[in-house]
């Protein structure tokens, strides 16, 4: 199993960035994907999640309304569409297959990280 995220950067506040995550070595439908992300001296957040098979979503109520989860399943990539953003929002965000399609879920899986900051 492998993940990996790609589209991380630097944004000012109020602007949108996507992120991006590319399963390999196993089945998309098997797991539910979560985005998970960790700002320095606090704890693991859950974001959003979603199962491939039916589109369901699940995100956390700090990023209701500005973030959206998408999966693409022929190149069997999740994408995290971020808009909005805050400063607050800065954290390094990874993605993982969980067993639940929750935000509370724990990360099975993991990939390793994309850095999002926004600053001004």
């Amino acid at each position: 199993v492998q993940l990996a995220e790609s589209g991380g950067g630097l944004v000012q506040p109020g602007e949108s960035l996507r992120l991006s995550c590319t399963a390999s070595g196993f089945d998309l439908h098997l797991y539910a994907i979560c985005w998970f992300r960790q700002a320095p001296g606090k704890e693991r957040e859950g974001v959003a999640c979603i199962t491939s098979s039916d589109g369901k979503t699940d995100y956390a109520d700090s990023v209701k309304g500005r973030f959206t989860i998408s999966v693409d399943n022929a190149k069997k990539t999740v994408f995290l569409q971020m808009s909005s953003l805050k400063p607050e929002d800065t954290a390094d965000y990874s993605c993982a297959t969980t067993g639940l399609r929750k935000v509370i879920a724990d990360p099975i899986h993991r990939g390793q990280g994309t850095q999002v900051t926004v600053s001004s």
